[in-house]
């Protein structure tokens, strides 16, 4: 295993691969290079002397600029430089020419999935249950109690069990620390439809009291999940008097395809009592699921696949591994004519003139600069800035500018041209590579590539984080094998490979594709899924990174 990589070949610093020690001699490329203190794997040090104002190049670009003396060899910390990206236009759009990937291996490639009249593949067959404000989340939870144990939907109650053996305990007198608990029991409880993969409950903070934009958005992102190819019909509860009227909703999903016919069951509480309102909401929806129940997953080329692409919990290696290894499963996806989502606009600071550049249409090269543009300046207004996107944790494991950071997560986008530019809750029509504007909080930017197509959900993470999505399997992909092993519960995924050298990044990524294959096709699901985790944060345009 190499113990350090260059990562461009301008690049003026190089990656500790594992833990390097002071005076450690370290080769690479024939040159040699004398460390000047202890490095954890994971960060970086500087290939000659530089000096202040100079800059940092990583990925062949521009992430930081020295602002105290670095010595040839010494590491680079948020004491030794600060963030800078260089500027970005598109009147400086250059040509970009890409050839697409030898995909003959792929090309007869199926998964079994839900087909739509639109003619989308669903992943999974769901229906949901969501409120139009928050005023009706109450509501939502009543339904859902109702529903999902008897439906055979309901987690296992791994903890509830803890707890009454816990208090069992406490009764008799006993130490608890002295039991052997059951703290996994298993759940036997059997779906009643069983082409419904289940039913989800959204519950949320909007709807009212806020601006009316935002009452618009949440509209619009309703009306996206309602057209989702994993959704097979939607129970919406209204108070009745809030801004997010239902008729937006609906002008919504009508803008997007004048022929939906997926059931729309619409209940309003200022219509009667909460009773009517719930006992109607149940009956219907019971009817709902018996129609839904009798669609069957049926053979749908790859190309029917929409993969979302996210990082988050991001470390030094993630640019490295396992972003760069979702980058060449985007490239063969584009190549069959399938399509993905690269989002997180927070996080593409530093590297918007190489996406400009790679943007087919002048429209989307325009659309993508005024949302960074318009993005940032809201982010300096309340005192803000891209700069400070990097948590904690980032800049702990290497990540210790935004430009870095950026610089890494843009390689889950791989090398294809993009094909359009969405605003947030904007849905993803033509084939190919998309770049969506959501934050960078793993949950919002989730929320939002979901309702922008994605039937799956690739999420790559250094750290580990157990983000999920209520519609889409969110798969977990771990940066490193330590992450694996430490939180197998939550990764699904390891690209630990190629930073030990036993893969490449193309055998990785299309080891990966096989997997989503096959969780497309239910033959699988993905530990979120399992977990329960049902993260929903509809985006408020204010200054969230």
């Amino acid at each position: 295993m190499l113990k350090i990589a260059r990562l461009h070949s301008s690049d003026n610093v190089l990656v500790a691969l594992q833990d390097l020690k002071k005076g450690e001699i370290v080769n690479y490329a024939s040159e040699q290079y004398e460390i000047a203190h202890d490095i954890a794997a994971k960060h970086k040090f500087v290939t000659k002397d530089l000096n202040i104002n100079d800059h940092i190049i990583m990925y062949g670009i521009v992430v930081g600029k020295v602002k105290e003396n670095i010595k040839k060899g010494a590491q680079i910390s948020t004491f030794n430089i600060v963030h800078e990206a260089d500027s970005y236009s598109t009147k400086n759009k250059k040509p970009y020419t890409w050839a697409p990937l030898d995909v003959t291996a792929w090309e007869n490639k199926t998964f079994m999935g839900y087909h739509r009249k639109d003619g989308k593949v669903g992943t999974r067959n769901f229906w949901l249950v969501v409120p139009l404000v928050f005023c009706e989340n109450r509501n939502i939870l009543i339904l859902k109690e109702a529903f999902e144990k008897e439906l055979g939907y309901a987690q296992a109650d791994t903890y509830k069990s803890l707890v009454h053996n816990l208090v069992k305990a406490y009764k008799n007198g006993s130490n608890p620390n002295d039991l052997t608990l059951e703290t996994s029991p298993k759940n036997t409880s059997n779906h009643i439809f069983e082409n419904i993969d289940g039913i989800k409950f959204l519950t949320h903070e909007g709807g009212c009291g806020g601006t009316r934009h935002d009452a618009q958005v949440l509209c619009k992102l309703f009306a996206a999940y309602a057209l989702h190819p994993n959704v097979a019909g939607i129970t919406v509860l209204s108070l009745g008097c809030q801004n997010s009227e239902y008729e937006i909703f609906l002008s919504e999903i009508k803008a997007n395809d004048p022929a939906f016919s997926k059931p729309i069951l619409f209940f309003e509480q200022q219509k009667g009592t909460e009773h009517d309102l719930l006992e109607s909401a149940i009956k219907d929806t019971f009817q709902g699921l018996i129609e839904a129940n009798k669609i069957n997953r049926q053979p749908a080329p790859i190309s029917k696949l929409n993969i979302g692409l996210k990082c988050g919990g991001s470390d030094g290696f993630s640019g490295i591994s396992a972003n760069p290894a979702l980058g060449h499963l985007s490239d063969i996806m584009v190549s069959l004519g399938g399509k993905t989502l690269l989002a997180e606009f927070p996080e593409l600071h530093g590297v918007e003139q190489e996406l400009i550049d790679r943007c087919i249409k002048d429209a989307d090269s325009e659309k993508f600069e005024s949302l960074m543009r318009t993005y940032s300046a809201k982010a300096e207004a309340v005192g803000s800035s891209f700069a400070f996107n990097p948590s904690p944790g980032n800049i702990k494991d290497g990540l210790i500018t935004d430009a870095i950071k950026s610089a890494g997560a843009a390689k889950k986008g791989g090398n294809a041209p993009i094909s359009g530019v969405l605003d947030y809750a904007e849905i993803a029509q033509v084939d190919g590579l998309h770049l969506v504007c959501t934050p960078g909080n793993d949950v919002e930017a989730v929320t939002g590539k979901v309702a922008s197509g994605a039937t799956v959900v690739l999420f790559t993470t250094g750290l580990g984080t157990p983000t999920g999505n209520p519609v889409s399997p969110v798969v977990k992909v771990s940066t490193n094998n330590t992450l694996a092993n430490k939180m197998s519960d939550v990764i699904d995924f390891n690209c630990g490979s190629i930073i030990e050298g036993t893969e490449t990044i193309e055998q990785c990524g299309e080891r990966l594709l096989e997997y989503v294959i096959a969780l497309a096709s239910g033959e699988t699901i993905c530990q979120a899924e399992r977990l329960g985790q049902n993260d929903f944060i509809p985006w408020k345009r204010g200054i969230s990174l």
